[in-house]
């Protein structure tokens, strides 16, 4: 049954959510799942999700419908094939929307233009129409905005009958796809959507700026004419471009919008959906060693950004030679303070002296422990 929309209508709700993308439905599905009435506000609540989404299977709690395709042993290639010992799960977008039901909830077709909490509660938003709803909390999850001074990821992918393609790649950053080893480095991700398609998409992983679209999809062609592939330009297009960085954490923002999105890596979905009945119950996701992380974290976009890009595959041998409860904690460890610490050291003692240098003048200071 479609949502019913409610527009123009002051409420007082238990939790009033402002952004419905996948953070903000997955806070907004689990709050109904637990009682609590919701207000969400969004531009467009109806809008379908264009992206595909991939997370570990272990990242996701037990309430997440099985609707992504799954696999096994996703191999990744810096300079040398690796075999990653943990499932990956690929979610098409409408079907992960699908799955975060968010019928019983009043949903507001419009914009936040100010969110209010310097009063006693309840908390206040006014919207662009001029409306003020009020709710015992106001939880903002609409995201990061794109600016020239942050670093971005940027992809361009297409989806080919699956029979195309063979192994599932997490990162391929061999060294087909025509550009020049001094340019700006960019992998192949290729995933499975369904038993029918796959996806295969040429990414940025950061850059500030990042690879434009254009430059990816002709990197993407060339590669996959080295591979044997030719497209006959009929094949369904993704394009990506979102900042990795501006999130601030903090109890009163969830998502990207609160600091949950990985800035090394560009995920945050999975993080949003294991942490969304914490929020709902009140609790804080960020204690210390959170934070500490996320500096952490930070610290390793830095050094992916100073990095030559002729060494990325060098840097991304060291990763995929950790075990995998380091790569875990590296990139699934919201909390691990020590894990993570454990993976960044262990690749950078794995690294040529000279990468060390470049690495350790990027990251350092690192203030962890401040709040």
């Amino acid at each position: 049954m479609r949502n019913a929309v409610w527009s123009n209508l002051p409420v007082t709700t238990d939790l009033l959510i402002c952004g419905l993308g996948p953070a903000g439905r997955a806070l907004t599905h689990r709050a109904l799942s637990h009682g609590y009435s919701v207000t969400a506000i969004d531009p467009h609540p109806d809008r379908r999700w264009a992206a595909t989404y991939g997370a570990w299977v272990d990242e996701l709690p037990e309430w997440v419908a099985p609707v992504g395709t799954t696999a096994v042993r996703p191999v990744a290639w810096g300079s040398r094939r690796f075999e990653i010992d943990r499932p990956y799960v690929v979610f098409e977008g409408g079907a992960l929307q699908d799955s975060l039901n968010v019928d019983g909830a009043r949903v507001v077709s419009d914009r936040v233009v100010d969110i209010d909490r310097t009063t006693e509660r309840p908390a206040s938003v006014r919207l662009s129409t001029g409306t003020t709803l009020t709710a015992r909390r106001v939880i903002d999850a609409r995201g990061v905005a794109r600016s020239p001074a942050r670093a971005e990821q940027t992809a361009y992918g297409v989806v080919v009958p699956r029979r195309s393609w063979g192994e599932t790649l997490f990162m391929d950053w061999r060294p087909d796809n025509g550009a020049d080893p001094d340019e700006p480095r960019s992998f192949l991700y290729a995933v499975p959507l369904s038993a029918d398609a796959t996806l295969l998409e040429e990414t940025c992983l950061a850059g500030r700026p990042a690879l434009a679209g254009a430059v990816l999809r002709d990197r993407l062609l060339t590669r996959l004419r080295c591979r044997g592939i030719e497209l006959d330009g009929t094949e369904p297009v993704e394009r990506v471009r979102f900042p990795v960085t501006g999130g601030r954490p903090g109890r009163d923002r969830f998502g990207a919008a609160g600091g949950l999105l990985h800035p090394a890596t560009g995920y945050s979905v999975a993080t949003a959906l294991s942490l969304s009945d914490a929020v709902v119950a009140g609790e804080s996701i960020w204690p210390v060693s959170a934070r500490a992380v996320h500096r952490l974290r930070a610290a390793g976009l830095r050094a992916l950004l100073a990095l030559p890009p002729q060494d990325l595959p060098a840097f991304f041998d060291a990763f995929f030679d950790l075990p995998v409860d380091l790569q875990r904690a590296y990139l699934s460890g919201h909390s691990d303070f020590r894990g993570t610490a454990a993976a960044m050291t262990r690749i950078f003692r794995a690294l040529p002296w000279k990468l060390r240098r470049t690495l350790a003048t990027a990251v350092a200071p690192i203030p962890l422990l401040t709040k």
